[in-house]
């Protein structure tokens, strides 16, 4: 167990220790804990680098907490299927839902759905603008737009004037959050952001519409990405067009070929929002709530934003390397 995971462990035990959780501990009813059942329905895949760390955190958490978890998500971004994984869970009668809420109009008659249904939920990574309005017990996660304004500050302190903000999910309220407080942020320093929009399940096509923007305006010279799926395009059409170093390129989230390229300066910084902690703590207060009757009276916002530079690459590459970071 690296450093990281154990920090994180013992901080669990210590809380699970200070609300009397023992072996076995017994639920609000009489349940014991290893007969909680919690299920996550997220927008992210597995397979998506960023949502693989997410998936630890809700495992290692299950494993800490002694309960079951159920982690689902669609195929792909699709919120017609993704309000129907919510309608199937809460059809199952669990004792806890996490979601992500990217879209709350289209996802919000699902969720509220299921707090009606006396269904204790947690809201993580995207939604915290209405876990409140849903009635969810608290959001974990961080501010979006607050993230994307601390990037356009430090494009602009790196004398980025003209960028482009590459989106692979327009609509997405979360990442359409990013891109508008990248605006405002670059816009302090006199900068202007162009949006992209980018479909990530053709890599090729994706690298070919940055470099279309590029070849457009060739006064840009800032580009962000917002996720690591989205870098990997936005990185080959700058090495592609010979414009590696000199257009400033930062992204979203983590991954090892991210930190590789921070660490080699190919990157200018990517934004860590600790998603290991958007998986593992729910779990952790949905099993207080079901055993102790503990809830959190404001959302945890500081799992970000962090910003990962050249100057602590090195030191996360690992973490990440092991699906923590």
């Amino acid at each position: 167990m690296n450093h990281f995971i154990r920090l994180v462990t013992l901080l669990a035990i210590a809380i699970a220790a200070s609300f009397g959780f023992g072996a076995p501990a017994l639920g609000q009813e009489g349940t014991e804990r290893g007969d909680l059942r919690f299920v996550v329905v997220s927008h992210g895949q597995a397979s998506d680098p960023f949502w693989s760390v997410v998936q630890n955190g809700v495992n290692q958490a299950a494993e800490d907490m002694g309960v079951q978890v159920e982690y689902q998500a669609p195929d792909t971004f699709d919120m017609v299927a993704m309000s129907q994984l919510i309608d199937a869970a809460v059809a199952t009668d669990p004792d806890g839902l996490v979601v992500s809420i990217p879209d709350a109009d289209a996802l919000g008659e699902s969720i509220q759905a299921a707090v009606e249904d006396g269904i204790p939920v947690i809201s993580m990574n995207s939604g915290s603008d209405v876990a409140a309005e849903f009635g969810l017990l608290t959001h974990v996660g961080q501010t979006e737009y607050e993230a994307g304004l601390g990037a356009g500050q430090r494009m602009g302190e790196a004398g980025v004037t003209n960028a482009i903000c590459v989106n692979q999910e327009v609509g997405n309220a979360a990442l359409d959050e990013r891109c508008r407080g990248f605006t405002d942020g670059l816009a302090e320093s006199g900068g202007t952001v162009e949006v992209v929009e980018v479909d990530l399940n053709n890599p090729a096509e994706a690298q070919s519409r940055v470099e279309a923007a590029l070849s457009a305006n060739p006064d840009i010279n800032g580009v962000l990405t917002l996720g690591p799926t989205g870098a990997a395009p936005a990185l080959e059409a700058l090495r592609g067009t010979d414009q590696l170093g000199t257009i400033q390129l930062a992204t979203f989230d983590l991954s090892p070929d991210v930190l590789e390229a921070i660490a080699a300066g190919d990157m200018l910084f990517a934004i860590d929002q600790q998603q290991y902690l958007q998986g593992y703590l729910p779990i952790v207060l949905l099993t207080l709530n079901a055993t102790n009757l503990n809830t959190i009276a404001n959302p945890v916002l500081q799992t970000g934003p962090g910003f990962v530079t050249q100057a602590n690459a090195e030191r996360i590459i690992e973490l990440s390397a092991a699906g923590t970071r």
